[in-house]
């Protein structure tokens, strides 16, 4: 994952940002909120065509999802459902960011048009898969991290791809239908080894086990 070391550069830093402006009126569910309001927005505006507006107000949305977690770790504000409800309106944000790319795209003359419709439901796929993943692995005690993108680098990627716009943007759904999935099945073989190590693990005690119990023979 490419954006690891810079998004945990960014999140000090937004960290310190809250700390030193102090004592705010905005909890950080109000900032989760006011995020994917900005994202339902920017999808608005992708449907219509305003691509690039539709990126500037994506970069302000993805600033929201940045600053939310730091105001709750700063303001010790911190608390399972508000975990939650980020995850759950992230999961939102992005459906509704693919809607609009495929609103946007039945304006595309064929045969492209359905090129790129199938791969904007592929990328979303995609997307909540590698989501899904992670989600349904750490509720059964896996650990589930690998992987090529997760959401900070299908933002960045969105917000490029809105702002070049054109045979950019296409690309970048296209490739985005790619490595999502891509990194959803890596997930999937993570865990699968990780379960397999945990089942020969088993075995052996079994094994172990049954030695230990069974009776000394007499000659």
């Amino acid at each position: 994952m490419f954006t690891t070391r810079f998004e945990a550069w960014v999140r000090r830093h937004a960290e310190a940002l809250m700390t030193a402006l102090g004592r705010t009126p905005l909890t950080p569910n109000q900032v989760t909120v006011v995020g994917v309001a900005l994202t339902f927005l920017a999808a608005g505006l992708v449907a219509f065509g305003h691509l690039r507006w539709a990126g500037v107000v994506l970069i302000f949305a993805g600033t929201c999802d940045i600053l939310d977690g730091a105001l709750a770790r700063s303001t010790n504000a911190a608390y399972p459902y508000g975990a939650f409800l980020d995850s759950t309106l992230d999961r939102y944000s992005e459906g509704a960011v693919y809607l609009g790319l495929a609103a946007y795209f039945v304006t595309i003359d064929p045969p492209l048009q359905e090129w790129l419709i199938l791969a904007t439901l592929a990328a979303l796929a995609g997307s909540f898969l590698v989501s899904y993943v992670r989600a349904r692995a750490q509720s059964l005690g896996f650990a589930c991290k690998s992987g090529l993108v997760q959401r900070p680098e299908r933002v960045v990627a969105t917000v490029v791809g809105l702002l070049l716009g054109g045979w950019w943007l296409y690309g970048i759904v296209f490739l985005l239908a790619i490595v999502t999935n891509i990194t959803a099945l890596q997930r999937i073989r993570e865990v699968w080894l990780q379960g397999r190590a945990q089942r020969l693990a088993r075995e052996r005690e079994v094994k172990a086990k049954a030695g230990r119990a069974a009776p000394t023979q007499i000659p």
